[in-house]
């Protein structure tokens, strides 16, 4: 933490407040005069200033000015012998964080310098954004696209509503659409608005004046200040009080606001970038988010994919968040078998990339050994159902359109079948292998011919299906991740009835 600063002409004003200072573990650098510490302002920063108004040269509130230009968040408190009101209404004009009659009492000063350390301490921790934007990971076509967008968006300064599921990476996307903006050297600030409780959530946008309300006995920035010059992240906005939509409007609209309890109107020049896994525009046709402000939002809206849309991108973040979990922990990583990796691969997970990396911490500290297989996973991701009561008929086998890609597309609680074995099982077993050879030996059992043919077909169709659901489409790109050339793929589709695919 960094020294307390004292600014005073009065020597014995200085050594009162260093002394008392040192009492509670408090570091102090002390200065005779505003000049001086105006000088020291060039290479350092003080937690928290304390300063006399009134001075031999640079006065006090020259030094609060010069402190708000360079540190907006820092508190400062003014001292002065001098307790008329237009010194007061001067030092709150000019963002001082409390003032301070001469003689005061010195637990009072302390208490009050305390109170400043906390809010300084948490302007901090607010605006210390990380050094290095977490990696987003991903060759899916899927985000690929969303990578491309990023690259597209990388010199504008627009407003961008990010959507997607819970999970799949929102404010990942927004950091890097700020550290790659012109805005990337300014603050990035992040907002949860369904987070913070409705009653609170206006003082955390806009800030608050001393006394606007119960408990309110200091100035404080909101996060539209915290961001000036910068970029505001506001997540789940389809949250967003009705009423505080208004305001965040009037915002967007011409660009200034005001403090909770304020009067003075301030200006924000910062980027907004919001997000949602909400329908927007559902939520406008039931009256619950204003429309103006939906289209003020959706200038460019950028769709992140659930983790259903780029399975092949599992195997890659297993790995890596693994890998980053170990060295968290400071273990050795852990290594998924073949298997395991192929029903991971193949898993429901409805949480996304968030539940994926919550699922990789679990086993880095839960599975026993360094190689981690099927069974080491969690009770809640692998076991099935209970068996089908006896009364019923045996359920069918499953048809390949139940499979995709290398796994189960649903590992999750299915009947029972062949011997108490559940699918999810017979896949951790035999993988796709064994659930072929299930589905022909009960069609040759049932006497049917052609099996090769049908299978055969089937195993074709479900391989195109899913290919072009990666390309989103695009044959020629799904041609060339089947490895087959472009009137194969042609003929294949028009023999199998397969609809959906595009020319490039």
């Amino acid at each position: 933490m960094k020294p307390i600063w004292i600014v005073d002409d009065d020597a014995s004003i200085r050594w009162v407040l260093e002394k008392a200072l040192a009492r509670e573990n408090l570091a102090t650098k002390s200065f005779a005069n505003a000049r001086d510490a105006m000088a020291a302002l060039e290479t350092d920063t003080p937690q928290v200033l304390v300063s006399d108004i009134r001075m031999p040269g640079e006065s006090g509130l020259s030094l609060l000015q010069e402190v708000k230009t360079r540190h907006p968040g820092l508190p400062v408190i003014i001292i002065t012998a001098f307790s008329d009101l237009d010194s007061a209404v001067a030092a709150f004009q000019g963002g001082a964080f409390e003032y301070l009659a001469k003689p005061f009492d010195i637990d009072k000063a302390v208490e009050l310098i305390r109170r400043a350390l906390e809010e300084s301490l948490r302007e901090t921790s607010v605006e210390s954004a990380p050094a290095d934007t977490p990696e987003i990971l991903g060759q899916a076509p899927a985000m690929q696209e969303v990578f491309r967008a990023i690259g597209r968006l990388s010199q504008s300064n627009v407003t961008v509503l990010i959507t997607g599921e819970s999970g799949t990476g929102k404010e990942l996307v927004a950091r890097a659409l700020h550290k790659h903006s012109p805005r990337a050297g300014q603050p990035f600030i992040a907002l949860n608005t369904a987070a913070i409780p409705k009653d609170l959530l206006e003082s955390e946008l806009f800030g608050h004046e001393r006394g606007a309300f119960t408990g309110a006995q200091a100035t404080r920035r909101g996060r539209f200040e915290q961001a000036e010059g910068g970029t505001l992240f506001l997540d789940e906005i389809g949250d967003m009080p009705f009423d505080l939509q208004t305001r965040l409007l009037r915002v967007l609209s011409d660009g200034h606001f005001y403090r909770v309890g304020g009067h003075q109107p301030m200006k924000a020049s910062v980027r907004v970038i919001t997000a949602t896994h909400q329908n927007l525009e559902q939520r406008v046709r039931d009256g619950l988010f204003r429309e103006d402000l939906f289209h003020r939002l959706n200038v460019i809206r950028l769709r992140l994919p659930s983790l259903r849309e780029r399975r092949e991108d599992i195997p890659l973040l297993v790995r890596h968040f693994l890998v980053q979990s170990a060295r968290q922990l400071g273990v050795e990583a852990k290594r998924m078998s073949d298997t395991a990796m192929h029903f991971l691969a193949g898993c429901e997970l409805p949480g996304n990339v968030r539940q994926l990396e919550n699922l990789c911490n679990w086993i880095t500290v839960m599975a026993p050994g360094q190689t981690v297989e099927v069974k080491d996973l969690p009770l809640e991701l692998t076991q099935g159902q209970a068996s089908v009561p006896e009364s019923l008929p045996p359920p069918p086998p499953p048809a390949l359109s139940d499979f995709s890609g290398g796994g189960l597309v649903r590992p999750m609680p299915v009947p029972a079948m062949a011997g108490g074995a559940t699918l999810a099982q017979l896949g951790a077993a035999g993988g796709w292998i064994g659930l072929l050879e299930l589905q022909a030996a009960s069609m040759l059992n049932a006497g049917e011919s052609e099996v090769m043919d049908v299978l055969g077909k089937q195993f074709e169709s479900a391989l195109i299906k899913t290919a072009l659901k990666h390309t989103h489409g695009r044959k020629n790109d799904a041609a060339v991740r089947l490895g087959i050339g472009r009137n194969t793929i042609t003929r294949k589709i028009a023999e199998l009835g397969i609809d959906g695919a595009r020319e490039e």
